[in-house]
């Protein structure tokens, strides 16, 4: 797949998406760019780019100033913000935009971020309006944010993806493109594109190294010493994204820097050389040059990640940010920096896995942080395409790498009529990723604050679950687990669709995925043994009395998050144990009527 091609495939995804939720009565007639925006953002996240970011379109004006946001995310420690903001073309070609264009369109985000940070917001908005906890969260930690971004999302492409920091009431806000070709990046699993750094520029000389070229390898090799400042600036500029192929990541222990790091760093920098281990980088190029002392290093590193080393790099990145004295000029950090050769994809793909893995190998690193590959999501993506709906006509797609149902869109459906035929056998809402079965199990298995975190963080713990309790799921999944699966898929989907519909607007006003999972968690806690899921399996549905069963039970939940929040965001109210404990406490209604999917209790 090129870029062009990915283009248009992403523009048939929206205006299939469109036309799929058009012939649905229930909901308002969506709007291409709001599509395109939910699209956008589900891969943003997917990439590990921002955390979970909530769909919210919003705009107004204060004084002469328009204020406008797409939607937004909060990392869970209100660290880290990322405002997004469309700029949808719906162009049938590839358009190429202006830096200026997407400077302009940034302005109204970053407008929303300056009066919501000093405080010219919060009080004009309603107390139920979805942004307040993003507004009173800028407010409160304007001057203490880690980072904070204005991201513009658009399907056209940019000369530029990251611009120059806009200084704005004291603090400096980064501003970003994510346009088609980034995605791209990210969609055919290569993010590493867009890294690169230049030593002339950043420390004005090449970077003294030791070459190894070997011809006959599929790779060269460099042996030399980062200055501790060039990695604190990578780690700021690129965040996670730099030890994506790293299969140790460090986010979930962020802001614990490793004692002895932080120690060395503060008495001994000198020293970091000696008593480091060091980092392995791969990178996809590397320009060598002369210095000026006629000694060979390295000018150039392009397409890189760190893939051991991950814990160093950002534990100098937070030592700094958290001692704002701390001097990294006498810092170098060792390197092995494996630079690949020109070769297959694949090829190189499974070399640089190989590398992260062994390079990590010196403590137990567990197989669910390679987790694409494992037994369970091949199986369960073979069940997938093996396994038709009762109708025999359709079946549900799963997603195990990022972009192989843009792939297959392209591959499979090459005339117009071979692609409709395939969006009929496969439309999107059959389209499952890796992070949609781990909140779809997760809440049947009553961990609905666990989905809350995010899908990042509830896809992790859902493979860390498998690792040390793997009886949740079968040795070797088969077509009857895989049926049931799809059927708590159907269960979770039949109740959010309800509680989004337009004559539900008065009720449910926020946070409906949440509301969805706790009410499966629910269901799944009080009558999963009961239930019968091959029938709605069967069905691809819920019958009448069962929905109107969700139908109740969300209701029920619905008006504990709202007791239990006094005005808090549901999103965040969904994390707490305590919502939970409260969700599980509440008294549901009794089942009114007969319900076929519900098996009766035999007498003992």
């Amino acid at each position: 797949m090129n870029l062009h091609e990915f283009h248009a495939e992403f523009r048939n995804h929206v205006h299939s998406v469109v036309a799929e939720r058009a012939s649905n009565p229930d909901e308002a007639f969506p709007q291409e760019e709001l599509v395109f925006a939910e699209l956008a953002m589900d891969d943003v996240c997917t990439a590990g780019i921002s955390e979970a970011p909530e769909v919210c379109h919003w705009e107004g004006t204060i004084r002469n100033a328009k204020l406008r946001i797409s939607g937004f995310s909060i990392s869970a420690d209100d660290t880290r913000i990322d405002l997004f903001l469309t700029h949808y073309l719906g162009t049938e070609h590839l358009t190429q935009l202006r830096d200026s264009d997407v400077a302009g369109v940034a302005k109204s985000a970053v407008q929303f971020a300056a009066n919501a940070g000093s405080g010219k917001l919060s009080g004009r908005l309603d107390p139920t309006s979805p942004i307040l906890e993003l507004v009173e969260t800028l407010e409160r930690r304007w001057h203490d944010l880690d980072q904070l971004r204005v991201i513009v999302l658009t399907d056209g492409q940019t000369k530029s993806k990251h611009f120059s920091p806009r200084d704005v009431e004291g603090r400096l806000i980064q501003v970003e493109s994510m346009d088609m070709e980034r995605l791209f990046r990210h969609t055919t699993g290569k993010p590493r594109d867009e890294i690169a750094v230049s030593f002339e520029q950043a420390i004005g000389r090449p970077l003294p190294c030791v070459h190894v070229a070997d011809p006959g390898a599929d790779y060269d090799y460099a042996l030399t010493a980062i200055p501790g400042e060039v990695l604190r600036s990578l780690y700021e500029r690129f965040n996670t994204t730099l030890l994506e192929a790293n299969v140790r990541s460090f986010l979930g222990t962020r802001k614990k820097v490793n004692a002895g790091i932080a120690r060395t760093l503060e008495e001994e920098p000198g020293h970091f050389l000696a008593y480091n281990n060091g980092l392995v980088i791969v990178c996809d190029e590397a320009s060598m040059s002369r210095g000026a002392d006629g000694q060979v290093g390295i000018s150039l590193l392009k397409g890189l990640q760190i893939v051991n080393g991950g814990q160093t790099t950002s534990s100098i990145y937070f030592a700094s940010r958290d001692n704002k004295d701390l001097d990294l000029s006498h810092v170098m950090v060792p390197a092995k920096i494996v630079i690949l050769r020109a070769g297959d994809d694949q090829g190189r793909e499974t070399l640089i896995s190989r590398i992260s893995q062994y390079a990590n190998s010196q403590t137990a690193v567990k197989t669910s942080d390679l987790s694409a590959n494992r037994a369970f999501h091949v199986q369960l993506e073979k069940l997938a395409n093996d396994t038709w709906c009762p109708d025999g006509t359709g079946r549900w797609f799963y997603e195990r790498a990022a972009g192989a149902y843009a792939v297959a869109m392209l591959r499979d459906g090459r005339t117009k009529a071979q692609k409709t035929r395939l969006q009929e056998i496969i439309p999107t809402r059959r389209k499952l990723t890796k992070n949609d079965i781990a909140k779809y199990h997760e809440s049947w298995r009553g961990l609905p604050n666990q989905v809350a975190l995010g899908g990042e963080k509830n896809f992790a713990a859902f493979m860390s679950a498998l690792d040390e309790t793997p009886e949740i799921v079968p040795t070797a999944i088969d077509i009857t687990w895989y049926k049931e699966m799809i059927a708590k898929v159907i269960l979770f989907k039949a109740t959010e669709k309800q509680i989004k519909a337009k004559d539900a607007k008065d009720t449910f006003k926020q946070g409906y995925v949440n509301i969805a999972s706790y009410t499966v968690a629910i269901l799944g806690q009080r009558l999963g043994n009961r239930l019968d899921l091959m029938q709605i399996w069967q069905r691809q549905d819920t019958s009448g009395p069962l929905s109107r069963l969700l139908w109740d039970w969300a209701c029920v939940v619905n008006a504990v998050f709202t007791r239990v929040g006094a005005g808090a965001q549901f999103s965040e109210l969904a994390k707490r144990s305590a919502t939970w404990d409260a969700v599980q406490a509440a008294k549901y209604p009794d089942i009114a009527e007969m319900i076929p999917e519900l098996r009766v209790l035999q007498d003992a």
